[in-house]
């Protein structure tokens, strides 16, 4: 590891980049390479021109699928923690103080499946046999998930790095010979690491069932897929249930003794059927470990979800059809300086949290369309290259034809700032305001005195594209909004459907619905949960609609509405066949310089403005 990072880069460097790494995230010689990047998957849409065409590349990563840093599981085996120099000085000065998790590791949805014994007769419901434990390695091959090594999830988990699409950690409890003689074998034959917790008092003993030896696991621990972690030395019930002398002679001896036996270091401990408290989550990090297992026969929840690197949670092995349906490796790292990023392809998460189903796309930049009626947000957003949209701000309900907002609005495919009336702003004082600009995003109080003109919006954003008032935060600063800063907003306390849009803590735009019916409290809460840094809510209840491509995602037909905020490709993927951002386009232009392809939005999204009108 140090070697090669001795090759790559200046001596100086280096060695500031190695001793960090060697001390704190302890690679566990998995090394650090150049991987190659998944292909993002694109489907291609041809966009009229005025009688040319002007090919746009819509990238449509299918779900808890993006092209991190970390890269697919090639062949079988580990991937390498990062693919890049760059990556791993990005990532490193970013780790949150330990043992916390970091913000933008909330973005992912890391499973770590829990198996005991493996063995041809099953004695207890939660045994597995060699035939099932293989069954479950080729349903995570063939479904596409990458297992990794807990120094892997760590990293992850402090620095908010991405791991590879649908990443999983496979761990084993207690020491059981039937690890050594069924599921080491078969680790090695699909190429998968795996952590083994063992309780040093089992070793060479047969409690019950055979353990392993101390032969044994020298030969497991020398083999770079293999990680070893502390499981005590007793196995007590709840170690909280110790005295001081007692609890720190089951988390430090236990160390010493894997250290001196074994031959490797030992920087994680998995807590006795996961019970743990304050005083013993001490103890374990005064006996210096990096990261602590545990588990709950109540709750299931991934990794990213835990309270801290010292209380990972895990999932029992019968819930691998759950990790194969919502792994997720997280999101890229924002670009170096800025705290937006508009460069990542958009992808699609569905979550389940507290029983409430959230659908959400991030990555993209985001775009609002502002139509001359109503219409489904799909008609909205046809024959656009947006992927994915929300229905957007709160409109007037007086005609049913009507596209007039409550409060001001400015969208690019219009290219015109249309006032809100002096009767709606009175009321919506101090609700967001949201700004759009090519490189960033603001969300500000509104001021019905200074923020009723397009003078008065770009006092706050010079380069200003796109404004809208949304209805109330329900994030902000990454937590979620108590009741009383929602004020007098009507029916905020209501379970209703909610659409929203905002910034994840990787900088991503990020548009959604929830499935459900909630109220904007609990929804802030989770949406908190989920990764999200800044988040507004939109017009919801009937309204609240979300659409990719031309299928709506909700269970039924919405109100049809004038305003969507949507998400549309990268730059770079317009840019690769031709095109580039949207804000300017001339239909006699091609698809060249620094003309744009905006007719793409104003040939097809109601009511936009002729090219010719749209300031340059």
């Amino acid at each position: 590891m140090q070697r090669w990072i001795r090759r790559a880069l200046p001596v100086g460097i280096a060695l500031r980049i190695a001793l960090p790494l060697a001390g704190s995230l302890s690679l566990g010689g998995l090394g650090v390479g150049s991987a190659a990047e998944p292909s993002d998957r694109a489907v291609e849409a041809k966009v009229r021109r005025f009688g040319t065409e002007c090919p746009v590349n819509r990238p449509v990563a299918q779900e808890a699928e993006v092209a991190g840093p970390l890269a697919s599981n090639a062949g079988g085996h580990s991937a390498p923690l990062f693919s890049s120099v760059s990556d791993m000085l990005r990532a490193l000065p970013l780790a949150a103080p330990f043992p916390q998790i970091h913000p933008q590791a909330r973005l992912g949805r890391v499973p770590v499946l829990m198996y005991h014994d493996v063995l041809p007769r099953k004695e207890v419901f939660f045994d597995v046999t060699p035939a099932e434990f293989e069954a479950h390695l080729q349903a995570i091959r063939d479904s596409g998930l990458t297992p990794i090594h807990l120094d892997q999830l760590v990293a992850h988990l402090a620095t908010g790095a991405p791991l590879p699409p649908k990443p999983v950690l496979l761990s084993f409890d207690d020491g059981y010979l039937g690890h050594y003689e069924h599921v080491y074998p078969l680790l090695k034959q699909y190429g998968y690491p795996g952590v083994f917790a063992i309780y040093t008092g089992k070793v060479e003993r047969n409690y019950g069932r055979p353990g392993l030896t101390w032969a044994q696991l020298r030969e497991m621990a020398a083999d770079p897929l293999v990680a070893i972690a502390s499981h005590s030395i007793t196995h007590p019930k709840n170690l909280a249930d110790l005295d001081d002398p007692e609890l720190r002679w089951e988390v430090t001896e236990s160390k010493r003794i894997l250290e001196e036996k074994l031959g490797v270091s030992v920087k994680h401990f998995v807590y006795p059927e996961g019970n743990y408290d304050e005083r013993v989550k001490a103890a374990v990090r005064q006996a210096g470990y990096r990261s602590a297992l545990t588990m709950s026969n109540q709750v299931d929840r991934f990794a990213n979800e835990s309270e801290d690197l010292l209380s990972i949670d895990r999932l029992g092995q019968s819930k691998l059809s759950m990790a194969i349906a919502q792994a997720d490796g997280g999101a890229p790292l924002p670009p170096p300086g800025s705290a937006f990023n508009f460069t990542a392809p958009v992808r699609k998460r569905q979550l389940e949290l507290d029983g409430v189903r959230l659908v959400l796309f991030s990555g993209g930049r985001p775009v609002t369309l502002h139509a001359d009626s109503r219409y489904q947000v799909s008609e909205i957003i046809a024959n656009t290259p947006a992927v994915a949209a929300v229905d957007g701000g709160f409109f007037s309900m007086k005609y049913l034809d009507s596209n007039v907002m409550i409060g001001p609005v400015y969208s690019q495919n219009t290219g015109q700032f249309v006032p809100g009336s002096a009767w709606d702003i009175s009321k919506i004082g101090g609700r967001p305001l949201v700004l759009v600009g090519p490189a960033g995003v603001k969300f500000v109080p509104f001021n019905p005195q200074q923020h009723n003109t397009l003078a008065g919006i770009r006092k706050l954003m010079p380069d200003v594209t796109d404004a809208f008032v949304a209805g109330a935060w329900l994030v902000k600063d990454g937590k979620g909004r108590s009741p009383a800063s929602f004020r007098d907003l009507f029916g905020f306390d209501v379970p209703r459907h909610r659409a929203f849009w905002g910034i994840d803590q990787a900088g991503q735009p990020v548009v959604g619905v929830s499935k459900e019916r909630v109220d904007s409290v609990a929804l802030g809460e989770l949406l908190s949960r989920a990764g999200l840094r800044e988040v507004v809510m939109l017009d919801s209840g009937a309204s609240a609609s979300l659409a990719h491509a031309d299928e709506l995602l909700v269970d039924y037909t919405p109100r049809p509405v004038p305003h969507a905020v949507a998400l549309f490709p990268p730059v770079e993927s317009e840019m690769a066949q031709g095109c580039s951002e949207l804000p300017v386009a001339r239909a006699e232009s091609g698809c060249n310089g620094r003309d744009r392809c905006l007719d793409a939005l104003t040939a097809f999204v109601p009511g936009s403005a002729p090219l010719d009108s749209v300031p340059r």
